[in-house]
């Protein structure tokens, strides 16, 4: 046991006193932080400067309601025939034509959008919403409805969402948050795995080719040297996933306190609780007063078990880490050279590929299905699966075996990946294959 603490030791101090350890830890908060930014920062941009003028030909005679335009499309009806106006489409004010042909309001078809570039699917989008909401609005008209009693029709909901508790106590939940933090954390989880998975390996093969695994193994057993150097990775990676939490934290208290403004937070606040109260609800003006930016981050996060999460996403990293590395390990002590690992890591990585992609696909759909629970039982993608439910709440049966299963898979990785370290990890220049690491299993002691 004192051999593999002082291999933990080893591996754990000579990668924190790094300078490359020190500057990424500190650096990849405000990266990402970086990144967030400029991506709002340029849909934001994109939606609000977003503009194009359109050409309206309209041959279509039952259709009498006119386009209207708004701030992101600017609608104008020519009187040119189609040929026309497609020979004067780069020469006019215009970048698009619209052709609408005769159709009966039931029917719309063989409405066209011509322009000398591709049209993007949000503007295709938005015509196509426009040219709906115009038929849906003729129609009405025509059935007897007034404008007056159209513009009443228009109604904006909004659904508070709430979580009833085992207890039968109700809980503030949040779709929005909740699958936000399922694809941060499932992304996290990939890349956390991923990138300390690889680190074990790399470790592996640096000292096997160096040699110095032939002076480390007179004095430690194959397997503690494999231990150690996973549990000194893993805690390496804790302290800096420790040390990240940290960081954001700050910043994004930081952000705050410099982005937001308090006297508009106070306007929004006051004029939705005059609102509120203008329609007789106190109830909701109080609630009101709590609105704005902040309010709304608050009442998402009202819900969330955050320290659970935490929790849960720190367990399950370590034991996917574990689970994962100890398979990393048995590819490192296989080969010679980082090059010949492709072959071994793709079949490594299928699994946690797989898991990645259904569980930001199908699990945030449906958390509560069969293919969501059954992903995170299995250790291959349990790791993923799990912490991606959890923001939207999982049975503590479901959660304790999970953790269970994990673990017994751990053990079971590494007694696999022992098998095939403590013959691979001697082995040189041999061309080692999957029959070749099958009879290193089988050897006996």
């Amino acid at each position: 046991m004192n051999k593999i603490l002082l291999i933990i030791q080893r591996e754990y101090f000579s990668r924190v006193k790094k300078k490359s350890f020190i500057v990424m830890t500190f650096l990849t908060p405000l990266l990402i932080a970086g990144v967030y930014a400029i991506i709002g920062y340029f849909t934001y941009k994109g939606i609000k400067d977003t503009h194009d003028s359109v050409a309206i030909v309209n041959n279509n005679k039952t259709l009498t309601e006119k386009l209207q335009t708004d701030k992101n499309i600017e609608y104008t009806y020519i009187d040119k025939n189609l040929e026309e106006a497609k020979k004067s489409i780069g020469k006019a004010d215009y970048d698009y034509i619209l052709y609408l042909p005769e159709f009966t309001l039931d029917a719309p078809k063989g409405i066209e959008l011509f322009g000398t570039k591709q049209a993007g699917m949000s503007l295709n989008k938005r015509v196509s919403g426009d040219i709906e909401e115009l038929i849906r609005t003729q129609k009405l008209k025509e059935s007897g409805i007034s404008q007056s009693d159209l513009d009443k029709l228009k109604t904006e909901v909004d659904i508070s969402t709430k979580k009833i508790a085992e207890t039968g106590a109700e809980e503030e939940s949040s779709a929005g948050a909740s699958t936000f933090i399922a694809f941060t954390a499932g992304v996290l989880m990939f890349m956390f795995i991923m990138m300390y998975g690889i680190q074990v390996m790399r470790g592996v093969i640096e000292e096997k080719t160096s040699r110095i695994i032939e002076v480390m193994i007179s004095s430690v057993k194959p397997f503690q040297l494999m231990m150690g150097k996973i549990v000194g990775i893993a805690l390496v990676g804790l302290t800096q996933f420790m040390l990240w939490i940290v960081l954001t934290l700050a910043i994004s208290t930081a952000a705050v306190s410099l982005f937001v403004n308090k006297d508009d937070v106070k306007e929004i606040a006051a004029a939705q609780a005059q609102s509120q109260a203008t329609t007789g609800n106190p109830t909701m003006a109080a609630a009101a007063t709590q609105a704005g930016p902040i309010g709304d981050i608050q009442k998402s996060l009202t819900g969330l078990d955050v320290g659970k999460i935490v929790m849960v996403f720190i367990f399950f990293f370590l034991g996917g880490y574990l689970f994962y590395s100890a398979l990393y390990a048995a590819i490192g002590s296989a080969v010679d050279s980082e090059t010949e690992t492709q072959q071994f890591m793709m079949p490594v990585m299928l699994p946690l590929l797989l898991g990645y992609a259904l569980s930001l696909s199908v699990v945030t759909n449906d958390p509560y299905g069969s293919t969501a629970f059954w992903l995170s039982m299995i250790p291959f993608t349990s790791p993923i699966a799990m912490v991606v439910r959890i923001p939207y709440g999982v049975p503590n049966w479901e959660l304790a075996l999970s953790m269970i299963i994990l673990v017994v898979g751990f053990l079971g990785t590494v007694w696999v990946a022992g098998r095939i370290y403590r013959v691979g990890i001697l082995m040189y220049g041999k061309k080692t294959t999957f029959k070749e690491m099958f009879k290193w299993f089988t050897y006996k002691n």
